[in-house]
């Protein structure tokens, strides 16, 4: 059995929500104009609300370029707190090592 999955770009995905909140297209015309469900574009429209509102979104990739810098930085400070962590772990260990072998 195959999954039948479609996938589309952010950019799809902002300009089809754009129809809806910008350009006074109701929710089914803006589905019949690109081809994709109710329930998917009414999901992007809503994330493309929230967004502009400042929320980020989580479980998807950010539509608005001040979003997406968001998410962005956010996985660097993850990046960063793990290596920060290692490290500490690292220097912990080696200066247990350099205690016991002092005795």
């Amino acid at each position: 059995m195959t999954n039948n999955k479609r996938v589309f770009s952010v950019e799809f995905k902002h300009e089809t929500a754009c129809l809806v909140l910008d350009q006074n297209y109701s929710l089914q015309e803006a589905c019949d104009a690109v081809g994709v469900g109710r329930t998917t574009v009414r999901r992007w429209v809503e994330q493309l609300k929230g967004e502009r509102q400042g929320l980020t979104p989580t479980t998807s990739r950010a539509m608005t370029p001040d979003q997406q810098r968001i998410q962005e930085l956010e996985a660097r400070i993850r990046k960063i707190e793990r290596e920060k962590d290692i490290l500490k772990k690292a220097t912990a260990l080696l200066m247990s090592d350099s205690f016991n072998l002092s005795r």
